[in-house]
């Protein structure tokens, strides 16, 4: 198996996407790439054995880490590990950059904003909805991207989740959403803060989104809640 990256070769990595996403100066300190403000993301030890899989931490409040970040992992493809690490940072940016990176500018900017009695949002907490981002191969690659765009999923999922957002007692919850696959093969993974949730992950996978027959086609997405008070 090919080697993973240097930890920092990837950091400088993130550093220069990181600043071209968000028109804001990151840099590489030390074994994090520091934002704006408090702002950061750290890189997670390899745990998966994959070059290609990256947990990546974004903290709120580097002051802080311990209440302000929000965990998640990624992986991508290609023909080298160089262009799978470029491909797992781009997707990761796409859906949970764009989320947090509204949540800092709050202009509907980066992603799209759902209040607590949306139809389209989560009941109970504002909704940041993070880009749906696609891929897979044939004619029918991006079927469930489409699917997605056209079907919220944040109230399909609302009432296996709910419950459980509230033992968390935080007041930001990051939900990493992935699925898709073809016909007799599928996958539907759905992360709370980092941890995957069995149950919203079995009603994820019980959604009617396209099964292509012999393409194949998935889509990943990221919803970012900020709990709301009541009244």
């Amino acid at each position: 198996m090919t080697d993973r990256l240097p930890d920092a070769v990837i950091l400088d990595k993130l550093a220069a996407r990181l600043a071209a996403a968000s028109q804001r100066e990151w840099h590489v300190e030390g074994d994090l790439v520091r934002g704006p403000g408090t702002v950061g993301v750290t890189l997670g030890e390899d745990h998966a054995g994959d070059p290609a899989h990256l947990d990546l931490n974004f903290v709120l409040n580097l002051e802080r880490p311990d209440t302000t970040t929000l965990t998640d992992c990624v992986v991508g493809y290609g023909g080298t590990v160089e262009e799978s690490v470029d491909r797992a940072i781009g997707t990761w940016l796409d859906t949970t950059g764009s989320a947090v990176f509204e949540l800092l500018v709050q202009d509907g900017s980066f992603a799209g904003h759902f209040g607590a009695d949306d139809p389209r949002g989560f009941p109970g907490w504002h909704l940041i909805h993070g880009g749906i981002v696609g891929w897979g191969s044939g004619q029918e690659r991006e079927a469930v991207q489409l699917w997605a765009l056209d079907h919220p999923l944040a109230p399909a999922l609302a009432p296996v989740l709910t419950k459980d957002l509230e033992l968390t007692g935080g007041q930001l919850v990051g939900l990493k959403i992935v699925f898709g696959g073809r016909e007799g093969s599928e996958a539907a993974e759905v992360r709370v803060n980092g941890e995957a949730h069995e149950t919203a992950s079995a009603a994820l996978a019980e959604l009617d989104w396209p099964r292509p027959k012999d393409d194949l086609s998935y889509a990943r997405t990221f919803l970012l809640l900020v709990h709301t008070s009541p009244g």
